[in-house]
């Protein structure tokens, strides 16, 4: 019986192991996920203000050519 007990215990503790080095590792991905999203609306922001940028400048250019 003694013997079944400590097959049961390490049995638990090698599932109770691997499920933390598992939650461990979807954590970081989604850390990674919240930080790339984060990164792509900043480019965005500035893909944005330079569409701007590159319009104002169209402008005046045809301006100065007409």
């Amino acid at each position: 019986m003694a013997k079944k007990n400590r097959l049961l215990k390490q049995a638990a503790e090698t599932i109770g192991s691997a499920m933390g080095r598992a939650n461990r590792t979807a954590q970081k991905v989604a850390k990674a996920g919240v930080m790339a999203k984060k990164e792509l609306e900043q480019i965005s922001k500035q893909v944005e203000s330079l569409k701007k940028q590159l319009q104002k400048t169209t402008k005046r250019l045809r301006k100065a050519l007409a």
